[in-house]
């Protein structure tokens, strides 16, 4: 990918009628209804103080003009988000490579809300809303890029990467569970936990994305229900009332804990009919912990902790009760995954000491 050099950094203006042209794509309607106005425009009183208003034309150096060799992955897992370059003290449009990298996506619903709840809602393992830029009746959202995409590839057995190690999923698993249960301490509803939009920086660190439709607890009409309803995450009672609640995240991360635990994707149409829903499949295996380990990812080869494994199943379970009112709050489950992770940090530990330094020394990693 070349770095275009028709600009510095710092010159960010752009000729706006061809601005127009190049990029009727990607808006619908390019000109607005007089087809003169073009450019960002929203109201700055609900904007947080550090979330930044850009300028379309911004984004569009940024990005190297929306170009196809910007676009991160495939539609199929990325759904058209475009990579940029910033510069990380003044946020401007830098060279490829240069600064800090970003993620651009088209949004549509519920602009203004997200914005205030996602500005208001800073954590680690949150993907960082930096701003977002609105052009007539449509925006985009700038957050944070995340090197090594999503959770959802990673675990695909399509994918090129190696499989993530047993101690690698108690990791992203934690750090998933610690950004939903900080929302939920925020009263806001996720709306989105699929594995799809758990993201990974270099070092495995997950991080919840931007992207997705969470709102305030009890906010109903903040976005359509069947906009972001996936059958597969969804629980029973989701389903009957069409209403999306803290309850309906938890069972979600009980699905999530499920792909990490079998390497397999939710919802799988070329699997046998009786396993092509992975809760429907695993739920008496879940139940008989004789029938536990059956459900391992094969691809670990072996190298995990059958008590964690026993563990993560049992938790697992506490969050896909059918009733609402009984599955775990996100609270326990930080909890108990941190009770895991220690117990094989000690474990390591004690291998360690025994070992004295000699020899190659097994681990769950």
């Amino acid at each position: 990918m070349d770095d275009y050099k028709e600009q510095e950094p710092a010159r960010c203006h752009v000729n706006m009628e061809e601005t127009k042209e190049e990029n009727a794509g990607i808006f619908s309607n390019p000109g607005g209804k007089d087809g003169n106005s073009y450019g960002s425009r929203t109201s700055s009183a609900s904007v947080p103080p550090n979330v930044k208003i850009f300028n379309f034309a911004d984004l569009r150096l940024a990005t190297k003009t929306f170009r196809p060799d910007s676009v991160l992955g495939d539609e199929e897992e990325y759904w058209g988000i475009s990579k940029g370059w910033i510069d990380e003290e003044t946020l401007s449009p830098c060279l490829s490579g240069l600064g800090m990298a970003i993620a651009v996506k088209r949004h549509e619903l519920g602009l203004q809300a997200k914005v205030h709840y996602l500005g208001m809602s800073t954590h680690p393992n949150l993907v960082k809303l930096i701003g977002y830029c609105t052009v007539d009746d449509e925006s985009l959202l700038v957050c944070e890029y995340m090197q090594r995409g999503s959770l959802e590839n990673h675990l695909s057995r399509r994918s090129s990467s190696s499989p993530l190690s047993w101690n690698l999923r108690l990791k992203v698993a934690l750090g998933a569970a610690k950004g939903l249960a900080f929302l939920h301490s925020a009263k806001i509803v996720y709306r989105d936990m699929m594995t799809s939009n758990i993201l990974l920086d270099t070092a495995y660190d997950a991080k919840l994305s931007c992207f997705g439709s969470n709102g305030p607890i009890g906010a109903r009409d903040y976005v359509s229900t069947a906009a972001t309803l996936t059958y597969a995450y969804a629980a029973p009672d989701d389903l009957s009332t069409g209403e999306l609640t803290v309850q309906s995240d938890i069972y979600g991360f009980g699905v999530v804990l499920l792909e990490l635990l079998t390497g397999r994707c939710a919802f799988d149409i070329n699997r046998p009919k009786g396993e092509q829903n992975l809760v429907e499949w695993a739920r008496p295996h879940l139940i008989n912990r004789r029938k536990i380990c059956r459900l391992v990812d094969t691809r670990l080869g072996g190298e995990y902790s059958t008590g964690g494994v026993k563990k993560v199943a049992a938790l697992a379970l506490e969050c896909l009760v059918l009733d609402a009112k009984m599955r775990s709050s996100m609270g326990k489950v930080v909890s108990v995954l941190e009770g895991i992770r220690d117990s094989i940090d000690q474990h390591i530990k004690r291998a360690h000491l025994k070992s004295n330094g000699k020899g190659k020394m097994w681990t769950f990693g």
